[in-house]
């Protein structure tokens, strides 16, 4: 039995979804109804493949380029409204998906400062001014999802920097479910634990990795794209309409 296509009709911005959880989640929305604009900053050939992959599957996307860190999101935006126009779609955005971001594997004594300015504008500036450009194109009673992470909760001092900015985050989606709640906009976190995608790059060809880190979460294994990809999925259904502020950890019970 074919499942109902939930999202019909709705449009989605998903950032950095070339690859890993950011394509997953790009997939996921596509299969249940909804057309894509599939964010990419750097891999174009990448980004194409998703938009293929989708298009194979009975989607609907476009890949859409930018540089997070550093992006004239006024331009970006322009380009997710063409996409969408060239496709038939209504103005106006349903679904933001704040996905991209970046890590630096060093403890508060090895930081540099430009590595730490570079973590937080792609990781808190660019959400954040990405939303304030969505705003006016934002639907009533559309959804706002951020990538938080369970790094927040567990101290990790050779992420210290990053796991600032995705705290950063957690308050980030708090105070603008505030601000957008009389709108009917959700505003939502998810906090994946130990994935297996390029940032956990070090865990893919590692097996006595994964075991041990496997042996830290609850269910016993490590997290796929598609695990996070559902969660958000979820968020941005209408069964999560009662559901905002929130952060919802997606670890599978990580250092409980």
């Amino acid at each position: 039995m074919n499942k109902a296509k939930t999202l019909t009709t709705k449009t989605a911005l998903v950032t950095g979804a070339s690859r890993g959880i950011g394509r997953a989640t790009a997939e996921r929305l596509a299969r249940d109804g909804a057309l894509v604009a599939v964010h990419f900053a750097r891999n174009d050939a990448a980004a194409k493949h998703v938009v293929a992959d989708i298009e194979a599957d009975g989607g609907q996307a476009f890949a859409v380029r930018g540089d997070l860190g550093s992006t004239d999101f006024a331009a970006l935006l322009d380009d997710v409204d063409a996409g969408f126009a060239n496709l038939g779609a209504p103005a106006g955005l349903d679904i933001l998906v704040n996905n991209a971001g970046t890590t630096v594997m060093k403890g508060v004594d090895t930081m540099t400062p430009t590595e730490f300015d570079t973590l937080f504008a792609t990781n808190v500036r660019a959400p954040f001014f990405l939303v304030q450009g969505v705003l006016d194109r934002l639907h009533d009673g559309g959804r706002v999802v951020n990538l938080s992470s369970a790094v927040t909760r567990i101290a990790i001092p050779d992420i210290l920097a990053y796991t600032m900015t995705k705290g950063a985050i957690d308050t980030f989606t708090r105070v603008l479910a505030q601000a957008l709640g009389p709108r009917g906009i959700t505003v939502n976190a998810v906090a994946p634990g130990y994935v297996l995608t390029d940032m956990n790059a070090w865990l893919i060809e590692n097996p006595d990795g994964q075991r041990e880190a496997s042996s830290n979460v609850a269910l016993g294994r490590i997290g796929r794209p598609a695990d996070i990809a559902d969660v958000v999925a979820y968020l941005v259904s209408d069964d999560a309409r009662w559901i905002t502020g929130q952060t919802l950890d997606a670890s599978g019970g990580t250092a409980l």
